[in-house]
């Protein structure tokens, strides 16, 4: 079991800026993600960074959002710059174990980002 505590949301105006925080229990051999979830919406994958270090982006956040992975202190980042309306949603951490192959959830962290 791998325990996932997400912390930096909040309420921003558009072209702002915010950092996401996922602290996890254990984060070796693993692929970290952040995923968001609108209301109405299904939850899509934001980013996601790989142990050694690869990233990937979704294309409408790429050049705004970077993700990153402390790995001395278990803790994966997510530094989101020009914030739009649309970035509205609940963000999760998620890793997935790659010996396993199982995942795990944080709690959800809400961003708001009013026009």
């Amino acid at each position: 079991q791998v325990q996932l505590v997400e912390s930096g949301g909040g309420l921003v105006q558009a072209g702002g800026s915010l950092r996401l925080s996922c602290v996890a229990s254990t984060n070796i051999f693993s692929i970290m993600g952040w995923y968001r979830q609108a209301p109405g919406k299904q939850r899509e994958l934001v980013a996601s960074i790989t142990s050694g270090g690869s990233t990937s982006y979704r294309d409408s956040v790429k050049g705004r959002f970077t993700i990153s992975r402390d790995k001395a202190k278990n803790t994966m980042y997510l530094q989101m710059e020009s914030l739009k309306p649309e970035d509205t949603a609940v963000y999760y951490c998620n890793i997935k174990m790659i010996i396993t192959a199982y995942q795990y959830w944080g709690q959800g962290t809400q961003v708001t980002v009013s026009s």
